[in-house]
């Protein structure tokens, strides 16, 4: 196999609370369990001598594969094509649907050849605990158990046989047509019992019941819009990083993924964050996904009502999928990481910033008036409410802005437009459902708030809201930043007013390149690290989403369309979008997947507005 696959050479399978990365040359070489933040079980995408990896591919070293997904389902097909014969591995992880954490997680592969006959190679070798811990094997026909201080996997074989290869396992076989041939992984706690024996019956019930889950979930989508396929391979992605026992989303599947190939920007994003969740309750809604969108709303009122923060403020930017606040960050300096891109950060200790524009966001989704009322009640509008009081008292302070920047903190527009949301979205909750607030002092932040941001925020030379307040001595005081483009979807500004279309202007000029946008100025670097990044692609389809309510709309549907064929294989965004076209960045990044939600609906919309006044776009 290639030492080290592109980012963007995966799909993704998942259970529902953990998920694993399978390249299309077969390989598992990300999995963790039992949950997404537990440590590595494989890990060769970090270190490809270290990490580990379940290979189960072709012999033949010219066999060509074509990944694919089964329609509207996360059950991922690697289809090999070689001078042998044809055949296809299928991946998948039964989802687990119960509201209670599991320890037992199982991956299931199985090949079937549908044409001459296939030599087929399988290698199963763990590295527990992200490659820190050793293991004992027990080989008993076709079992293998592999036995950590942290962790237990059971390997069950189908018609494939095994042999010993030190601590690991191996094998190879020929299979002719309608042959198959099948592996299940369980993953469990040190001390579990077995999993009981697997047919070739069970198997297959396993499979057809993994898709009937998926086909079903997606069928309750009420997107009627214009790209279906992109929207749907989009919320099933959302869905497969949805924690389901709390109902709280992760960044990304992923650690460790560099920003830059040979750079430091390699975080871990397996993680809820505030800003995330929040949004993604927006692009679910539109969707008609109530339940999902529901869930993580119950999640942010007891984060509000348990006030538990490292920092002391009512919420940090982001937890645990449990809720706990706890992720110190550490480097994990025996992995090489990917493609020598050191260090490899577990943990993130960005959750301990100051991130003003979180309230901002929470609110956004406390909003949904329905969703607020059954999910937190009058205790969680009291949390609520006290929150906001505390926020009257600190907005007006530096953070360390959207982009969890290193380099000091700053008085950041985008944390001054969010603080504005959040006091906007209270006032109309307090007054929609008659609940006690202290509406005069809310209303008066409130208004300071937009006052200041056209005053301070604005720079006269770009004519355009910009990164940061200036500090009065020049140097980057003029920096764009993309996080901006949500502005009128928070209806801080009207998407027509003429400053906020000047701004859009100056974001053409310094921010996009051929529909792609970074997330600031790419030559002012402000985030305290060196290096630089690719176009960020959750800003991409944020432009969309401004440039189709300004009015903008062949703009906007040229923007969308252009950056669904930097998508992969299979449909899925990492978070950056490099100089050669190359994914980086965690994979996938449901920020972008979000994003890529919102900027459909709104360009939906704005194209039928236009069909209904005679105009062709």
């Amino acid at each position: 196999m290639d030492r080290y696959p592109l980012i963007a050479d995966h799909g993704l399978v998942g259970d529902l609370q953990t998920a694993a990365l399978v390249s299309s040359a077969g390989v598992v070489d990300w999995f963790a369990a039992p949950r997404f933040d537990s440590p590595s079980l494989f890990a060769s995408l970090l270190d490809h001598a270290r990490g580990g990896f379940f290979k189960l591919a072709p012999t033949h070293p010219d066999a060509q594969a074509k990944q694919l997904y089964y329609p509207d389902s996360a059950v991922l097909i690697t289809r090999f094509t070689s001078p042998d014969g044809v055949c296809e591995v299928v991946d998948w992880m039964p989802p687990i649907t119960s509201t209670t954490p599991t320890d037992r997680h199982a991956l299931m592969r199985a090949v079937r050849v549908v044409r001459g006959a296939v030599t087929m190679t399988m290698e199963c070798r763990p590295r527990f605990d992200y490659a820190r811990a050793g293991h004992e094997l027990r080989l008993d026909g076709e079992s293998a158990v592999f036995r950590s201080p942290s962790a237990t996997a059971y390997l069950q074989a189908g018609n494939f046989p095994m042999v010993q290869d030190g601590d690991d396992v191996r094998g190879e076989t020929t299979l002719r047509v309608g042959d198959m041939a099948g592996f299940a992984l369980t993953v469990c706690a040190p001390d579990s019992a077995p999993p009981p024996p697997m047919t070739a019956e069970d198997a297959s019930e396993s499979a057809w019941g993994t898709i009937h889950f998926w086909q079903q979930w997606v069928r309750s989508s009420t997107y009627q819009g214009r790209w279906p396929s992109a929207v749907n391979r989009s919320a099933i992605t959302l869905k497969l990083l949805i924690y389901h026992p709390t109902g709280a989303p992760v960044a990304a599947a992923t650690m460790g993924l560099p920003e830059q190939i040979g750079g430091e920007r390699n975080w871990d994003y397996r993680y809820t964050w505030v800003r995330d969740g929040s949004l993604s309750v927006r692009a679910l809604l539109d969707l008609g996904f109530v339940e999902e969108a529901d869930k993580f709303v119950h999640w942010i009122g007891e984060r509000l009502r348990d006030r538990e923060s490292r920092t002391g403020d009512p919420l940090q930017i982001m937890y645990r999928v449990d809720g706990d606040p706890t992720l110190t960050e550490t480097v994990l300096d025996h992995l090489e990481g990917y493609r020598g891109s050191a260090p490899v950060r577990v943990g993130n200790a960005a959750a301990d910033q100051l991130q003003l524009d979180i309230y901002g966001e929470a609110m956004y989704a406390l909003s949904e008036g329905a969703l607020l009322q059954r999910s937190t009640g009058y205790q969680g509008w009291k949390s609520l409410a006290k929150t906001l009081d505390w926020l009257a008292e600190s907005w007006d302070r530096p953070d360390e802005g959207v982009w969890e920047t290193r380099g000091g903190r700053k008085d950041f527009t985008f944390s001054r437009v969010m603080s504005w949301v959040a006091f906007d979205r209270g006032i109309a909750l307090a007054t929609e459902f008659s609940r006690p607030a202290d509406l005069e002092r809310w209303t008066r932040e409130r208004d300071t708030i937009i006052e200041q941001i056209m005053t301070r925020g604005w720079n006269a030379k770009e004519q355009a809201l910009v990164q940061h307040y200036s500090d009065g001595n020049g140097g980057d005081d003029g920096v764009l930043d993309a996080s901006l483009l949500i502005i009128p979807r928070m209806g801080m500004l009207a998407p027509r007013d003429p400053a906020w279309l000047s701004t859009l202007d100056a974001m053409d000029r310094t921010l996009v390149s051929d529909s792609l946008v970074y997330r600031y100025d790419p030559a002012a670097s402000p985030d305290g690290l060196r290096g630089n990044e690719g176009t960020f692609s959750l800003c991409s389809f944020l432009y969309v989403d401004a440039l189709a309510q300004a009015g903008r709309i062949r703009e906007a549907r040229y923007a969308f369309e252009k950056m669904l064929t930097y998508s992969n294989h299979v449909g899925m965004f990492s978070e950056e979008i490099g100089p050669t076209g190359e994914q980086l960045g965690n994979f996938p990044q449901a920020f972008t997947h979000l994003a890529l939600i919102m900027a459909a609906t709104s360009l939906d919309k704005a194209l039928d507005d236009a069909a209904s006044q005679g105009l062709a776009i």
